[in-house]
């Protein structure tokens, strides 16, 4: 048979299967195109199989995909996707719980290294758990019909070079646990909404979000949640208080943050690491920070935080490293010292010890005027 021809009974077989669907087919300069939609009634009431659909969506989305310099798509051939490599299959079951079709859950080309876009028709994959493309090239901005991937559960497009405003379509998947952005181009606000849903994993870091933090942001139920290395400006929520024991690392270094550290921050008796490194926070401490029972890191370096240091603070039995540097701490106890091995105090203000500020600069406290919210303390802090 010639190539011709083989061509012509592909078309022809393609044709049969997906038109039933109101799935137009054509052939253009760029080879074989699929539009409309997967779900549009035939005229028999009938409805397109589901690797079918599958097979629209990967092969759309392999035809912008400019660049695949490891081939990892060379064997993104024919109809039967689940040999595609990166792409994982599972049958889905009946109302009796037995085995039925073959359906696509899961993408994995995280280090694919490919260049190209997302497209709308990779919604057509309904039956995905995970979307990993973590270290690739994709850019533009992510397709609004992603918001029915309802069983998407993780969703990775770290290290890549998209951008554009907050993805929002994300906030609309239902089952959504983990979403990890970081390392892109996203700018603009955050929408208070990401606090709002079920997610227990937010990586927002190295990208150029701005403006204020939401205030809700002490009603996520997430674990772990990542601000670093973006442009976010304005005082940390008070309602961080509220996460209490959900979260176990938080993470607000290198941004633009000013004001307090929030009093509530002692409610978060489970925490693990709290690094707010590399802002402008000013202000006295919180005893309550020393009610950081779980913490390992507490990171307060490089921001402009004063008075004395709560004789506690060092006390957790799981610190190991404690970073102070860089602000206008006037005394630190000898607890501090004695507890705690990683310990930098370095560019402070503390009378008597070595590499601390220029007197000059230790005389005007910045800040010295802000009044923090404390709860206060008639007697010695007790935790728990």
């Amino acid at each position: 048979m010639g190539v011709s021809c083989l061509v012509v009974l592909v078309l022809q077989i393609t044709v049969s299967e997906v038109s039933g669907a109101g799935v137009g087919v054509g052939v253009g300069s760029g080879g074989v195109w699929f539009g409309g939609g997967i779900n549009s009634p035939s005229p028999g009431g009938g409805s397109v199989p589901r690797q079918n659909s599958a097979y629209i969506a990967l092969q759309t989305w392999k035809s912008v995909i400019t660049d695949d310099p490891m081939g990892i798509l060379n064997n993104w051939v024919g109809p039967n996707v689940c040999t595609y490599r990166g792409i994982f299959c599972s049958h889905t079951e009946d109302y009796a719980g037995n085995p039925t079709e073959l359906v696509v859950t899961g993408i994995d080309l995280n280090h694919a290294n490919l260049q190209g876009t997302l497209v709308k028709e990779l919604s057509f994959l309904t039956e995905i758990s995970l979307l990993h493309l973590n270290t690739n090239r994709f850019s533009g901005t992510i397709p609004q019909t992603f918001r029915d991937l309802y069983s998407l559960v993780e969703l990775d497009l770290s290290n890549n070079h998209f951008s554009g405003p907050f993805p929002t379509a994300v906030l609309l998947i239902p089952n959504l646990v983990y979403l990890d952005l970081r390392f892109n181009s996203f700018s603009g606000p955050i929408p208070e909404d990401l606090f709002n849903n079920k997610l227990d994993a937010i990586f927002l870091n190295n990208n150029q979000f701005d403006g204020e933090l939401p205030q809700n942001l002490g009603n996520s139920p997430a674990s772990v949640i990542n601000f670093a290395n973006n442009k976010f400006s304005g005082s940390i929520p008070f309602s961080l208080g509220y996460m209490g024991t959900r979260i176990k690392e938080i993470l607000f270094l290198n941004n633009q943050l000013n004001g307090c550290i929030p009093e509530g921050v002692g409610l978060w008796t489970d925490l693990q690491v709290l690094d707010v490194s590399f802002n402008s926070l000013m202000g006295h401490l919180p005893d309550t920070i020393s009610c950081l029972s779980g913490i390992e890191v507490l990171n307060l370096g490089h921001n402009k935080l004063s008075g004395d240091l709560p004789d506690l603070i060092c006390s957790p039995r799981n610190l190991v490293n404690l970073t102070l540097a860089y602000n206008f701490f006037s005394e630190l106890s000898q607890d501090c010292l004695r507890n705690v091995g990683g310990i930098d105090f370095s560019l402070n203000c503390i009378p008597g010890r070595q590499m601390q500020r220029p007197q000059p600069e230790c005389s005007v406290i910045p800040g010295g005027t802000l009044s923090c919210l404390r709860v206060p303390a008639v007697k010695p802090l007790v935790c728990g």
